[in-house]
């Protein structure tokens, strides 16, 4: 029994082809919101489990890779097309020479990976539902089927969604629900990114079922509202040599966090260090235990239960959000 199982549908391979002073240099990995959290929960020490269709030629070669990493795996195997894609950056740009979605996951299918879920979800008790690789791998409803029933078997449920899947897993009922006010805006939920409207939008989302909120807010502390009230969370102005997977391993780290015995307060600042460090490293989903661990005595707790015009809309001096942390530099180089 892992101590986390996560919701990963559609894991992608990732081929990409860097520049290197004796020739081309091909990088293969196992890739995807769900594998970059995994990946992460294991530098912290925290065993995971993830639930996934392997499809096909591109599903074995995922298999072999997630397994090297030491991440358990347990998939419902078919044939067809597996999500993957082929990128170039040679030339210090990013060049799609080939991407592919994968096949939806069909019926029967989804019966058998929903099953292997909850089996392994209520003996974990800590769950992340995380997205697929393209919109039609799998119907929005499924995020509200599984959070219900996780939900009504004890597990804990964590959601990184956005769109229609994070109103479905909302609709079921998420114990933490961890989105970014990018994907508040473009889901219409903000009008703006003003302080009063974020936290309006957090408020409703508890009243649809999301017990604790957490909103990344660009170059701004996170946003936490739980049952005590808001509070903000600040880390220190890191480096930024790649962009992608802060969020994910902010979700990741929240998880760690509550997987210990955490209260979500403490868990969050443990999130907040380990998506903090991971935008100074070209792994996705990588950071060094010891130097997370330095880096959440930094990790600043506020109390924001002021008013809504009395919370500052400006950056903590010095500190920003793991997702604020991308957004304040160029990367050296993005995701492979």
């Amino acid at each position: 029994m892992s101590d986390v199982t996560i919701f990963a549908p559609s894991p992608t391979l990732t081929v990409t082809v860097e520049e290197h002073p004796d020739g081309n240099e091909i990088h293969v990995h196992a890739g995807g919101q769900g594998v970059w959290q995994a990946r992460m929960l294991l530098r912290l020490g925290t065993s995971v489990t993830m639930c996934s269709a392997l499809t096909g030629e591109i599903g074995r070669v995922l298999r072999h890779l997630l397994q090297d990493e030491g991440i358990s795996i347990v998939a419902v195997e078919r044939e067809g097309h597996g999500s993957a894609y082929v990128h170039d950056r040679r030339g210090g740009q990013r060049i799609a020479i080939a991407e592919e979605e994968g096949d939806p996951i069909g019926r029967h299918e989804l019966d058998e990976l929903y099953g292997a879920t909850l089996a392994e979800g209520l003996e974990s008790k800590l769950v992340i539902l995380s997205g697929p690789a393209g919109d039609n791998a799998l119907p929005p409803d499924t995020y509200r089927r599984l959070a219900a029933d996780l939900r009504e078997g004890g597990a804990t449920v964590l959601v990184d969604l956005a769109g229609p899947r994070l109103a479905a897993a909302v609709a079921g009922g998420a114990d933490v629900l961890k989105v970014s006010d990018d994907e508040l805006l473009a889901d219409g939920r903000i009008r703006d990114r003003s302080i009063g409207a974020i936290r309006e939008a957090m408020r409703s989302l508890q009243e649809e079922g999301a017990r604790t909120v957490i909103v990344s807010r660009a170059v701004e502390p996170l946003l936490l509202l739980d049952e005590r009230g808001f509070v903000e969370v600040s880390t220190p102005h890191l480096q930024v040599a790649d962009t992608r997977g802060a969020g994910d391993s902010l979700t990741a780290g929240v998880a760690a966090g509550l997987a210990a015995g955490e209260s979500i307060r403490e868990a969050v600042t443990l999130g907040a260090a380990a998506g903090a460090l991971n935008v100074t490293r070209h792994g996705l989903g990588t950071g060094d235990p010891a130097a997370i661990a330095a880096l959440r005595e930094s990790v600043a707790v506020h109390d924001a239960n002021g008013t809504d015009d009395a919370l500052p809309e400006q950056p903590v001096t010095g500190r920003v959000s793991p997702d604020g942390l991308a957004a304040l530099a160029e990367p050296e180089e993005e995701a492979r």
